[in-house]
């Protein structure tokens, strides 16, 4: 493992740098702008795509590899550049939108189908599967290593009780010991909260809130929530989700078994598995089974056609399958529920 050896640049130096390296960064006082407002490491992650590379075969197993270079294709600009991350800002505001209605949907799902067992529900092992309340043990040996889930669950809970400023909060605090009814500690739990215990559900219960959602099993629903709140975190810490590959992709659907998905399969690639289209596009079911999403549906397909493409870069950077934006997804009436 080499030391890190490279050295603090000046603003000024650092355009410089860019321009030497093929980046057309005229008008310069622009990019200066830029670089003052994003810095130069997040500059450089934008204009990724345009880096030049090289294809290597490899004489000992006849693999190509391909090498990235630190230079640029003809056509990079810090005055188009700017464009994509002006394009990738409004993307994470209008996901966070989205999945704003999502969570607090799903907190109200969750708080409907425990408390109705009782208002402590969350706390009884009994509501769960024996897997996730008991502790967790190494095979080897035989011995318990760690908490169970439930009760991990619970710590993590209890803390983003304590960190809580709401007023219900300490009215719970003072006046039950801080014991709170499943509905009203779901009001302080956010989507990553929220998606540990629906994993360790009953199954009934699991299909319940799933099928409000029009989810057809529990396992696609536990998917689909962990790869929604992986999405969520991106955007809520402004890092770039355009061309991002998923590290937490949503499974994708058997064909037929939610039709208005099924264009997600049309292009079996890396891309499209773990582009951020299919977050997006999973995103969008859920919410029509929300109702009055047919606004987030039509801001996000202006979005995305509004997409400032150059050679090399267009929106198929997002995942996104041929003729994504007339697929039935994006139109029609809100999927039915049950309360």
């Amino acid at each position: 493992m080499g030391d890190y050896t490279k050295t603090w640049l000046s603003v000024d130096e650092q355009a410089t740098k860019l321009a030497d390296r093929g980046v057309d960064v005229e008008p310069r006082e622009h990019t200066l702008a830029l670089l003052r407002g994003i810095g130069y490491y997040r500059l450089t992650g934008y204009l990724y795509p345009f880096r030049d590379s090289e294809k290597h075969t490899d004489g000992a197993d006849g693999k190509t590899r391909v090498e990235v270079l630190s230079t640029y294709r003809p056509g990079a600009s810090t005055k188009h550049i700017a464009r994509v991350i002006d394009f990738d800002r409004q993307l994470r505001l209008h996901v966070l939108d989205g999945v704003e209605r999502i969570e607090v949907a799903v907190r109200m799902r969750i708080d409907y189908v425990l408390g109705r067992r009782s208002p402590l529900a969350h706390l009884d092992p009994d509501n769960f599967l024996p897997a996730f309340t008991a502790a967790q043990i190494d095979d080897s040996t035989g011995w318990r290593t760690q908490p169970s889930k439930h009760t991990e669950w619970l710590r993590r809970v209890g803390e983003r009780c304590n960190g809580s400023d709401e007023a219900f909060v300490a009215h719970f605090k003072e006046k039950y010991d801080g014991q709170m009814p499943i509905w009203a500690l779901t009001e302080i739990l956010e989507l990553g909260h929220l998606s540990h215990p629906y994993q360790g559900l009953h199954e009934q219960d699991a299909l319940e809130i799933a099928a409000a959602f029009g989810v057809p099993t529990k396992r696609l629903m536990t998917s689909w929530l962990a790869s929604v709140n992986y999405v969520r975190n991106v955007a809520a810490h402004h890092a770039r989700l355009f061309n991002r590959k998923l590290q937490n992709a949503p499974s994708r659907p058997k064909a037929g078994k939610v039709p208005l998905l099924d264009h997600l399969r049309a292009e079996d690639t890396a891309k499209s598995t773990f582009g951020v289209y299919n977050a997006l596009a999973v995103i969008a079911y859920l919410l029509r089974s929300i109702g009055d999403d047919a606004a987030w549906r039509r801001g996000l397909v202006e979005l995305l056609e509004s997409f400032p493409s150059a050679p090399g870069l267009t929106i198929a950077a997002v995942g996104a399958p041929q003729g994504w934006a007339h697929q039935a997804l994006w139109s029609g009436t809100p999927n039915p529920t049950s309360v």
